[in-house]
């Protein structure tokens, strides 16, 4: 198997640039336009440990919450690129914080699942309500490690479920595989440290887990998606035409299928 052609979303997808550039757009026009919007909230001390939380028009104040994390394979890409991602839940009722993490090669990609980690546990003590962690692709192995976390264990204070619901969007589950890859060399995974991350390999939470890929991503990860969703007892969905960046535009429309799934399991 060539797995750079498989995990190489770049290389597959050659208008990403254009994508790349709607998708700065639409973030700024719905930073814009959002009812209300808290932007640069710190969940810790580092300059890109701040989050952006996006709130709906009506009832805000009691909205579920919604935790959005981007992709970049954790070495790229910020919150502000992709903004427009709590477009369609917020006009639904749902609250979306989206925040950004530290990069690899800069820091570990264990020391962002404990960056997002801290996000979605400062957004628990500040409006004291469980959440739904979605992501795009590096975002989407972020959501599953979320789900997996064992809350009072990293603070007594903190319940059990505190994520009681993840739905990752062309995840990445399975890390070893980028080890032998471009994408891997920023990474710096050993083969312990590679499964050790990987949510394929963790116990199955007690969650609900529900995982999207595009229908025109490479077989790789639409078998990660698959195989997530069989190892956790949840469920999977193919986004039919979707490549690794065309996936992410339902998010921005509120009558959108996966924008009514995501709602579903924010709100459960």
């Amino acid at each position: 198997m060539d797995l750079e052609a498989e995990y190489n979303c770049r290389a597959r997808v050659p208008d990403h640039p254009r994508i790349l550039a709607g998708w700065v757009r639409d973030a700024a026009a719905w930073r814009e336009a959002c009812p209300r919007a808290e932007l640069d909230l710190p969940y810790g001390v580092r300059e890109r440990e701040r989050l952006d939380l996006f709130w709906p028009e009506d009832g805000a104040q009691e909205a579920p919450i919604a935790l959005f994390i981007h992709g970049g394979y954790w070495q790229a890409q910020a919150r502000e690129s992709v903004s427009h991602c709590a477009r369609g839940l917020n006009l639904r009722g749902v609250a979306v914080a989206i925040p950004s993490y530290d990069l690899c090669p800069g820091v570990t990609l264990a020391s962002i699942v404990d960056q997002m980690r801290a996000a979605a546990a400062m957004l628990y003590r500040s409006h004291g309500r469980r959440l739904m962690a979605s992501g795009h692709s590096a975002g989407g192995h972020l959501a599953a490690m979320l789900l997996a976390t064992d809350w009072p264990a990293l603070d007594p204070a903190l319940p059990p479920g505190l994520v009681h619901a993840a739905m990752p969007i062309s995840g990445v589950f399975e890390l070893d595989p980028l080890r032998h890859t471009s994408i891997g060399v920023g990474l710096k995974l050993d083969r312990a440290e590679a499964r050790r991350l990987s949510p394929r390999f963790l116990p199955s939470p007690a969650g609900t887990l529900h995982c999207i890929v595009g229908g025109a991503e490479s077989p790789e990860f639409i078998r990660q998606s698959r195989d997530m969703a069989q190892a956790w007892g949840g469920s999977w969905a193919e986004e039919a035409g979707a490549d690794h960046f065309t996936i992410l535009a339902p998010l921005a429309e509120p009558d959108s299928a996966m924008v009514a799934r995501a709602k579903t399991l924010a709100t459960a």
